[in-house]
């Protein structure tokens, strides 16, 4: 089976360029062959690798600068997915794509399921839910899944700001009114591939009865101030990290207060995810 990865140099399409080796013939594309913000360069992409499945975890992440170039968010996000999914219709292909807890408001405090009203609260979490709805609307063999405050030791992310702010610094001030899961990019490409796998032997049968979107966030919950004084006594650093309030640090874009995933779904059908701690511990060793 050919599959198509895009975004192969972010830090989740790397996990996954290495993941997915065992799913078929990867071909993996960053954002210098196959540009999500070039609508025709995606069509031509697909159309000349012909993949049986694309995986696309390509997407504009910069949350707060999303709110200034909300087009660019836009067509990345909802109008490329969207053609991914039409191009996928016209091969007979599957498509998987990662989506976001900030399709939520986070206005109540418990955990979200796939079936949840949405409400998102800002320019890219209203774009991703675009490009989820956009696939869906396809009609399609699809999986989305949601995750949350992924991290990883590459590429731009809390884990390593946070790093490197703790060598610089004696003192930190870190947010601790937002509650999510951490999730390392590793666990997203290692369970993609097992369900992956799954799917492959399964066959047709198996899209037609497990199509849809589900959640893949690691168990548990904290906030970012509590999530900082793991990463630094995990580092075996110094830094204080002082609890401040969101109106203490104001951003751009308005984050959800409470956006932890109920991952139940997925276990049920498919396989284990780990506790945010315990895969911090493996990311940092």
């Amino acid at each position: 089976m050919k599959v198509l990865l895009t975004g192969s140099s972010g830090q989740v399409g790397y996990e996954l360029a290495r993941s997915l080796q065992g799913v078929g013939e990867v071909v993996a594309v960053d954002r210098n062959v196959m540009d999500l913000s070039d609508l025709d360069q995606v069509r031509d992409v697909i159309r000349r690798v012909q993949p049986r499945l694309i995986v696309n975890p390509g997407a504009y992440t910069a949350v707060d600068k999303a709110e200034s170039e909300p087009e660019l968010a836009h067509r990345v996000n909802a109008e490329a997915p969207a053609v991914m999914a039409e191009e996928a219709r016209a091969l007979g292909a599957a498509l998987v794509h990662y989506s976001t807890d900030y399709v939520f408001d986070g206005a109540q405090p418990t955990p979200r399921v796939e079936d949840d009203p949405v409400g998102p609260l800002n320019v890219y979490g209203a774009s991703k839910l675009a490009g989820e709805r956009a696939i869906v609307a396809a009609g399609i063999p699809h999986l989305i899944f949601r995750t949350s405050w992924v991290y990883g030791m590459r590429g731009k992310n809390f884990l390593l700001t946070m790093l490197r702010l703790a060598k610089e610094r004696d003192q930190l001030r870190v947010v601790a009114d937002q509650h999510g899961a951490p999730t390392w990019s590793r666990t997203i490409a290692d369970v993609t591939a097992q369900v992956l796998s799954q799917a492959h032997a399964g066959g047709h049968a198996w899209w037609e009865q497990n199509s849809g979107v589900y959640h893949l966030s690691a168990q548990g919950q904290t906030t970012w101030h509590e999530f900082t004084q793991a990463i630094i006594e995990e580092a075996g650093l110094s830094c204080q990290v002082e609890a401040i309030t969101s109106a203490d640090y104001p951003t751009p874009a308005r984050r959800p207060q409470y956006s932890v995933l109920s991952s139940e779904r997925l276990m049920a059908r498919f396989c284990h995810l780990p506790h945010w701690k315990e895969a911090l511990q493996l990311c940092m060793r």
